[in-house]
């Protein structure tokens, strides 16, 4: 501990503070946010502590350049007639890149005898039909405020009120009492698979994500009530976009740290087309972790490497091809066979049994084509098409351990016998998506907006699984092989046609109403022929004169807004054709037919901007969920305690019988950051309940009840370069588990429940306190960026799980594993630029 604390120190105290005062260009497109069609002439303003305007207006194409712009934190203001105007704060400008905002602006509500005049405010979504939803704008610099995110979207988002991380050693996320598998995570508009390395078949989530902020633009966070575009999810749903590459100037990135090393390049392919390229590399081994001493919760060394690209076609009339895509590939090999004595099992493995060596791999890989194009004469509509194909393979093989244990100079060491092997599996998934959607302006003066859409994926399914039960006792059981899984090439089509519309009735009431529907056809059941969608807000507003004695009205800063939505979502493919009973080869698949689980959306918000840089957001929300997954003889069991960890399911018999709801409170107060520091405090009080086959009330597994949130960052400026320094701290109520059926785990050598005392015992709160300082260096056409995250800087023991440990020197098997205890995670990253 006290050595990772010197090497903290050091890498702190070699920085060099010496800089010299640097500029940057700022450029990019002002758009209609409805139709994407460019203004031509909107204003471009910097402002500046000395209010000397510095400013210029966008060409025929809606493209504007800002040059000499000085580093640090600057604020733009984007103004146009008959338009929002735009305030953008804290936008970080280095000398190492260019700064590329793509503004799109909203048309202002005006009629004959008032005129509407308000900005959009920060935070705000980007999804102009999110009306009355639960929703919340990041982008890359706010992630980069945050101590302990490293980086990841739902790290961060673990932040927000209603959201809790799941454990240290994965990163998914509990949505207001939720199952982790009900977010749904699109990018570019077209549903994904799970973008995290070492993920499991049936979870959203991983120990390490594959996105990277480096290419991500402004994306929005749904957790309750979205919008009718949004189909198969029923806790929330990241919306990610990508960034167009710069096509005036080759910039690039270089990143060295604890999490890998990273390369970036963008630049243009046609400057006087504007054509853009975006590349992006990782590749990283946590070998750097083992050789300082510094505990991952493994033995063995993670490697994994991922990458994006994208590359971006101006077309005519405002059109836009692009080609895009991001994947990655991890492997581990797990040898606890090669442990030298009992002694190696008193802090068992976070992320496998000890009883066992294991080969795991997963890849996940998606590319798509995106074509858009503003419509009609007035270019009041715009069509949208996407084609994309996606592949997500999870693939391992485990062998047995037999060992015993013999005296050698006085101590105890393990001596191998054999290495039986018990288990391989192949769980693979391809899917070739096609979406298509149409926003048209029904009406200027209201602000009548329409959005219709057909989003299509057609699966390929191909599941594979070989066991046999290999038991280390005193008499040894070695039971025949038998299949599990025997799918290979099963298809399915998944179809939701939705429409929506966006309308502003005046005096700060605007409405969102929306339809859709969802058809699986894998087997007869998995239909939901209408999901309403509804979204309401009314904005407080003063009544003023100008200097012509007209009617203005102006924000108060104060904002109701209700929700709802019925919302639907597959079960996690793989159980649809698992076998609970082979017959010969083949595995009977019980559970086939299941149908669509469904959720019912309720959401009150209340959201007021205090000042200009501060404000405090209260929601309340009901949700009532059925058609949930339990087994069909009577028992604890529910689908809404499952896709968190490490483990797949092997459920016997289910049915869509089971019920739960989620209640809760959420109050947020955050300042943006505004005068050198930024703040946010969440806290949420929430209740879980479900109910499986047995018809008794249970707390869900994620049932905390309380969360609590943290954040805080400081930001001092000198010549040009800027140290920020952060801190968090979270507190969650504990999650839930059942009694242990000892005679059961002694048996199989694996944890089994209670069934009658299913999740009756709360386990202790979860705390961390992280703290995190960067340093931004800026030179002539070069950043040097110094960062470096302390997590769980207590070294505070946050239990994960209980595991069965055959051979535990305690002569207890059955143990406690805690989570992640100090760990700093460093990185140097450097930005440069060429050909200016």
């Amino acid at each position: 501990m006290k050595q990772n604390w010197a090497f903290v120190a050091c890498m702190l105290l070699s920085v060099s503070l010496l800089a010299q005062t640097a500029t940057q260009t700022v450029r990019g497109t002002v758009v209609d946010k409805e139709t994407k069609a460019p203004l031509l002439g909107a204003n471009v303003v910097l402002v500046t502590e000395d209010e000397e305007l510095k400013g210029t207006t966008t060409d025929f194409d809606g493209i504007y350049v800002l040059e000499k712009v000085p580093v640090g934190r600057r604020a733009f203001v984007f103004s146009y007639t008959g338009y929002e105007p735009i305030h953008l704060d804290n936008i970080v400008i280095t000398s190492g890149k260019e700064v590329i905002l793509n503004i799109e602006m909203t048309e202002s509500s005006e009629t004959l005898d008032s005129i509407v005049v308000y900005s959009k405010k920060l935070g705000e979504a980007s999804n102009v039909m999110a009306a009355g939803s639960s929703v919340r704008e990041f982008n890359k610099d706010e992630t980069e405020l945050y101590a302990g995110s490293r980086g990841d979207p739902p790290r961060m988002a673990s932040n927000f009120a209603g959201v809790q991380g799941a454990d240290d050693t994965r990163n998914d996320i509990v949505i207001r009492g939720n199952t982790p598998q009900g977010l749904l995570w699109r990018l570019e508009g077209v549903n994904i698979p799970n973008p995290n390395h070492f993920a499991i078949s049936g979870t959203a989530g991983g120990p390490i994500t594959i996105l990277n902020n480096k290419y991500l633009a402004d994306s929005d966070f749904f957790t309750g009530a979205f919008p009718a575009e949004f189909g198969n999810g029923i806790a929330g749903v990241f919306d990610l976009r990508m960034r167009n590459g710069n096509d005036q100037h080759h910039e690039f990135s270089a990143q060295l740290g604890f999490l890998g090393t990273e390369l970036s390049a963008e630049g243009p392919i046609s400057k006087e087309k504007r054509s853009s390229y975006l590349l992006s590399y990782r590749y990283s081994t946590l070998r750097l972790f083992d050789f300082m001493g510094i505990p991952t919760g493994t033995g063995a060394v993670p490697k994994y490497q991922d990458g994006a690209f994208r590359v971006n076609f101006r077309t005519k009339q405002g059109g836009n091809v692009a080609l895009w895509g991001i994947g990655g590939y991890s492997r581990i090999d797990i040898k606890n066979s090669e442990l030298k004595s009992p002694k190696d099992l008193e802090d068992p493995d976070k992320y496998a049994e000890s009883d066992r060596d294991q080969v795991f791999n997963s890849r996940m890989g998606v590319v798509g084509l995106t074509y858009t194009q503003p419509l009609g004469k007035g270019k009041d509509a715009f069509l949208k098409a996407t084609f994309a194909a996606s592949s997500q393979v999870i693939d391992s093989e485990h062998w047995k351990i037999f060992r015993h244990v013999e005296e050698e100079g006085g101590d105890s060491v393990f001596v191998l016998d054999s290495l039986p092997p018990f288990m391989g599996f192949y769980m693979g998934e391809n899917k070739y998506s096609a979406y298509f959607s149409f926003n048209k302006k029904l009406s200027r003066l209201t602000r009548t907006i329409m959005k219709v859409g057909l989003n299509t994926d057609y699966y390929s399914f191909t599941y594979v699984d070989s066991f046999r039960t290999v038991l280390y006792t005193p008499d040894t059981t070695i039971s025949d092989w038998r299949l599990r899984w025997n799918t290979h090439g099963k298809g399915a089509l998944l179809v939701q046609p939705y429409v929506q519309f966006k309308r502003d009735f005046g005096e700060g009431l605007s409405a969102m109403a929306g339809l859709t529907s969802m058809y699986f056809s894998l087997n007869n059941n998995s239909f939901s022929p209408l999901e309403p969608r509804l979204g309401l807000a009314y904005e407080f507003r003063n009544k003023k004169k100008d200097d012509k004695k007209e009617n203005k009205f102006v924000r108060n800063n104060q904002r109701l807004s209700f929700g709802y939505g019925l919302h639907s979502q597959i079960v996690p493919p793989y159980i649809y054709f698992f076998g609970y009973e082979t017959k010969g080869r083949e595995p009977q698949k019980h559970n086939y037919d299941l149908s669509l689980f469904k959720s019912h959306h309720l959401v009150l918000g209340y959201d007021w901007s205090i000042a200009k840089a501060m404000r405090l957001k209260l929601e309340t929300y009901y949700q009532y969920l059925f058609n949930i997954p339990v087994e069909k003889k009577s028992s604890a069991f529910s689908l809404i305690n499952t896709g968190s960890g490490f483990d797949r399911l092997f459920p016997d018999t289910l049915v869509n019988e089971g019920t739960a709801r989620n209640y809760g409170f959420e109050a947020t107060l955050e300042r943006f950051f505004s005068g050198g520091y930024y703040f946010l405090i969440t806290g949420s009080v929430f209740d879980s309940k479900y109910r499986g086959s047995d018809d008794t009330l249970r707390n869900t597994t994620f049932n905390g009840r309380l969360a609590l949130n943290g954040v805080i960052a400081k930001e001092f400026t000198f010549k040009g370069s800027a140290l920020n320094i952060g801190a968090k701290l979270t507190y969650v109520g504990g999650r839930w588990r059942g009694l242990i059926d000892r005679e059961a785990s002694d048996q199989i050598q694996d944890i089994v429940f209670l069934n009658s005392n299913m999740n009756t015992i709360q386990l202790k709160p979860y705390f961390r306190a992280d703290l995190k300082a960067s340093l931004r260096w800026n030179r002539p056409k070069v950043l040097h960026e110094f960062s470096i995250d302390l997590v769980n800087v207590t070294n505070y023991e946050n239990l994960l799980l209980l595991t069965y440990v055959p051979g535990h020197p305690s002569g207890e098997p059955i143990q406690e594993t805690y989570q992640l205890g100090f760990l700093p995670i460093f990185y140097y990253k450097l930005d440069f630029s060429l050909g200016k």
